[in-house]
């Protein structure tokens, strides 16, 4: 064995940890698994519970503690699926929308604020003051808004449609849409773009054929956050709407019945709501990091 070899052999014992950290390690990690998946679990078997195995108190483990049965979700996609659909499509309409129109216009504003240099004489601001300023809007609680929304959307027709929620996620979805895809832009080399302008290629191609590509996993991040933004909001959505566009967090929240409150169709409406956002957080996970941390270290 050469000595670069044994070198190389002795850096890699050395770099090993020992025993019980690793079993540590993996002890945290199971916990926190636990911790994370267990809600889940509940759910899922209390959407196959009896309404009196409910109230019996908590049984864990289907076939011993109870019999699971399917009844809560052969009703919801049976007797109850037209209503489940359409709130369920209501959900995905407004928050796919907004996510739209908010990667759009904050890959646009978060490119205009890192390439270009503003000065707003009367207030001395420059780019950082006006990034500031934007994200600075997300600092507000959402319910002082509602009054002056509901005001607007009856002055224009708004109210119960999927324009009125796709405009009001919007805008609570640029500010972070915009500080995340300017920290992103500036961590791309301008050199890329100026030797597109330098072969011909105007600003805006420059802009469509080299930065929009490389600058994905920020926009990939800006779409998760603004989609799981969209749909799980439920003051807006119960305040803006009547009828036709009553979202998902709505429908859960409004269980509550004559009979009292059904945890087991709550469940089974609970799970339903959260698989696309799981899906979406499984197929562009490795999208995540890269766009969060954007901007962090600097060249």
């Amino acid at each position: 064995m050469t000595d670069k070899a044994k070198a190389k052999r002795r850096s890699w014992r050395s770099s090993r940890r020992p025993l019980w950290q690793s079993a540590l390690l993996y002890a945290i990690v199971l916990f926190w698994c636990f911790i994370v998946l267990f809600p889940f679990y509940w759910l899922g078997t209390t959407s196959v519970k009896r309404p009196i195995d409910v109230s019996r108190g908590p049984k864990y483990i289907p076939y011993r503690d109870f019999q699971p049965i399917p009844d809560h979700w052969d009703e919801m996609f049976g007797s109850q699926r037209e209503s489940t659909e359409r709130h369920f499509r209501n959900s995905l309409v407004s928050a796919v929308g907004s996510t739209i129109l908010s990667v759009i216009i904050g890959a646009m504003a978060g490119y205009g604020l890192s390439r270009f240099r503003y000065f707003w004489g009367r207030l001395g601001w420059d780019n950082d003051n006006i990034a500031f300023w934007i994200i600075s809007q997300r600092f507000l609680p959402p319910a002082i808004f509602i009054v002056p929304f509901l005001l607007l959307y009856n002055f224009f027709g708004l109210v119960d449609t999927y324009p009125g929620l796709i405009l009001a996620y919007t805008m609570f979805n640029i500010p972070f849409a915009v500080w995340i895809m300017r920290d992103f832009f500036d961590g791309l080399p301008v050199d890329l773009e100026e030797s597109a302008r330098v072969d011909g290629a105007t600003r805006w191609q420059a802009f469509m054929r080299i930065v929009l590509p490389l600058s994905a996993p920020g926009l990939v991040a800006v779409a998760i956050f603004s989609f799981i933004f969209a749909w799980n909001e439920y003051l807006f959505a119960l305040m803006l709407t009547n009828y036709q566009a009553i979202t998902m967090p709505v429908l859960i929240a409004g269980q509550n019945n004559t009979r009292g409150i059904e945890w087991w169709f709550i469940s089974a409406l609970t799970l339903m709501a959260v698989v696309p956002v799981i899906i979406m957080g499984l197929l562009l996970e490795r999208f995540i990091t890269r766009g969060l941390t954007a901007g962090a270290v600097k060249g």
